[in-house]
């Protein structure tokens, strides 16, 4: 006895995906995000990475200005030896100080705007935010108000490791 086998065909329809609750999402993601995104401002600093390619005869001895970034506390130098040393004042760095010397320099070579940071290994990243901020700029405090003055000191900055 052979049965026969007797298949039963469902035509039953394949469903269909229902997206209107993700576009109900999106309708409310996208001008939220476009909104908090004007409130969000990036930062972005320039650095120039110091090159190894030499001129071929210097004419005349240039100023080098280096802030030596170590656990210690701060250093100023000038490629050859270290001019100034500013060690850390109760577990702080000395930005103040660094910003004084540097505006002396500054009123000395009123045309350089360059200057190199160069940091120990195992230095944080904020830090060598904060140092960048004390080369580039220095407040100055002008009559009884309490008004500050920004001065610009070296913007064009260079990093790279201590020796």
């Amino acid at each position: 006895m052979a049965r026969k086998r007797r298949y039963r065909r469902t035509d039953k329809e394949v469903p269909e995906m229902d997206i209107t609750t993700f576009l109900n999402l999106m309708v409310v993601l996208v001008p939220f995000l476009l909104i908090t995104a004007v409130f969000s401002r990036v930062t972005v600093l320039e650095l120039n990475l110091p090159t190894a390619s030499g001129s071929s005869a210097p004419t005349k001895i240039k100023l080098n200005i280096e802030v030596i970034v170590r656990e210690q506390g701060l250093e100023i130098g000038n490629g050859r030896r270290v001019v100034a040393r500013f060690p850390k004042v109760e577990g702080e760095y000395d930005f103040a100080s660094l910003s004084k010397h540097l505006l002396e320099i500054k009123r000395n070579y009123p045309e350089k705007t360059n200057a190199t940071v160069l940091m120990e290994p195992d230095i944080e990243y904020e830090l060598l935010i904060h140092v960048m901020d004390a080369i580039r700029v220095a407040e100055l405090a002008q009559g009884e108000d309490g008004i500050f003055e920004k001065v610009a000191l070296f913007p064009d900055i260079s990093i790279g490791d201590a020796p």
